[in-house]
């Protein structure tokens, strides 16, 4: 008697089935190695988009690279190849740009295919979420007792580093939190009293605006305020706690003043002084410098990393009248950073003016293809306005794929495809 499936039917739903596992395990443990493991990190993000590529080519089914979002980022990334190509390919250029495309394609695995499974899907979301209050806990912990739970103290100059050595725990927070917090919301519904679930919601937005003032980090704080503004918009039952937080806000700032002078400092009289002197203040500079750089090359830019890679040429030692004709203190060549902190800098210094109007283009499908619409759950506006204040174009960032902050963009970029209103509920995809 014939067996109804074919052992080569056989082998290859097996070897689907292990392809899919590993790929939702890695994705499970993505939060993890984000969080204190960079290396594994970009390990894993790498083995998720070769995983999607193999799978889709077994199958020879594609669905996924049709989507708006997919087909945006593959042109903003083949036309930086094609500017690295003509106009500066050494210094290890041409494969970095080449490589590029790697991060967007793990999001794609985790939103397009991995996370589409309900389990997996809420197994991701609760070990990311643990990841932020792992370390919001240990900001807490070094806040209360000078120390994290490895022994390091606070910074040099009095601000908190989390379980980290550096200061450098605000910025995956502020993206962390709102997740973090719309999940709460969903679990505060449930409670039966309206003024117990006022009272949580409101307990819950006052501590996370709490903990982002403790981490003393001025753009993360910021940026954590208007996502929280965002899902507040997005959210009605948020409101009323967005509002109680922001009439908050003035005395958690005076108890950081007593808590963690070094918070207080950077959040206030650093952010007063560099307002107040912007185009003097290094960001200023720096911006300064990549807009000089981005006038001299406005076409083509100049290749993958071009400010690195660049920078130091005299051509562009000069100021710009409507920004800073200042010199820096140091010389030109002490602006010469790894990148210009910021993503729309950096894509028209790379990429000139059309890999600026690409990469707009390539972030613009990205919020259409998140938008959570009027029906949308709280998990998936928070990953949006995640998302969305990653990409906030007025703001000073890391390099656009650097880990681990970017890692953390594209990990809330897989997440809340996954998380698109009725896409988890749709038929399964033919690789998944």
């Amino acid at each position: 008697m014939e067996s109804r499936n074919p052992p080569s039917t056989m082998s290859m739903r097996l070897s689907s089935f292990f392809l899919t596992r590993l790929g939702q395990w890695l994705a499970v443990l993505l939060p993890l190695t984000l969080t204190h493991l960079r290396g594994l990190a970009e390990a894993d993000l790498d083995i998720l988009a070769v995983l999607l590529l193999v799978q889709s080519a077994r199958t020879r089914q594609w669905d996924w690279a049709k989507e708006p979002w997919v087909i945006a980022t593959f042109c903003w990334w083949g036309w930086q190849v094609l500017c690295t190509v003509w106009v500066s390919p050494g210094h290890g250029a041409l494969g970095q740009s080449l490589a590029a495309i790697r991060f967007p394609l793990a999001a794609a695995a985790l939103g397009c295919w991995l996370l589409r499974d309900d389990v997996w899907r809420r197994r991701a979301l609760w070990v990311t979420c643990g990841c932020g209050l792992y370390i919001a806990f240990q900001i807490m912990v070094q806040a209360a007792f000078g120390r994290n739970l490895f022994g390091v103290p606070r910074f040099h100059d009095g601000t908190l580093t989390g379980p980290y050595t550096h200061p450098r725990a605000a910025a995956p927070l502020s993206r962390l939190i709102l997740p973090m917090l719309m999940l709460g919301c969903t679990l505060i519904e449930g409670w039966k009293s309206r003024w117990s679930r006022t009272l949580g919601l409101c307990a819950a937005t006052v501590l996370a605006v709490a903990v982002m003032v403790l981490a003393g980090q001025r753009m993360p704080f910021a940026l954590s305020l208007f996502g929280i503004g965002i899902c507040a918009l997005l959210y009605r039952p948020m409101r009323p706690a967005a509002l109680v937080a922001a009439a908050m806000m003035p005395l958690l700032i005076f108890a950081a003043s007593a808590l963690s002078p070094g918070s207080f400092s950077h959040l206030v009289v650093l952010a007063r002084q560099q307002l107040t002197h912007f185009s003097q203040s290094p960001y200023g500079e720096i911006y300064t410098h990549a807009v000089v750089m981005a006038q001299e090359h406005p076409l083509l830019g100049q290749g993958y990393d071009a400010y690195r890679h660049h920078c130091d040429d005299p051509a562009t030692f000069h100021g710009l009248s409507w920004l800073s004709m200042a010199t820096p203190e140091k010389g030109w060549r002490d602006l010469c950073v790894q990148h210009p902190h910021n993503h729309y800098l950096q894509a028209l210094v790379n990429a000139g003016i059309p890999g600026l109007i690409l990469f707009v283009l390539m972030v613009a499908c990205w919020l259409k293809a998140l938008w959570p619409g009027r029906q949308g759950s709280a998990i998936a506006i928070g990953l949006f306005a995640a998302v969305f204040i990653q990409e906030w174009p007025i703001a000073s960032s890391s390099d656009f794929m650097n880990l681990p902050l970017g890692g953390w963009g594209f990990l809330m970029l897989g997440l809340g495809l996954a998380y698109r209103n009725g896409f988890q509920d749709t038929a399964r995809g033919p690789i998944s």
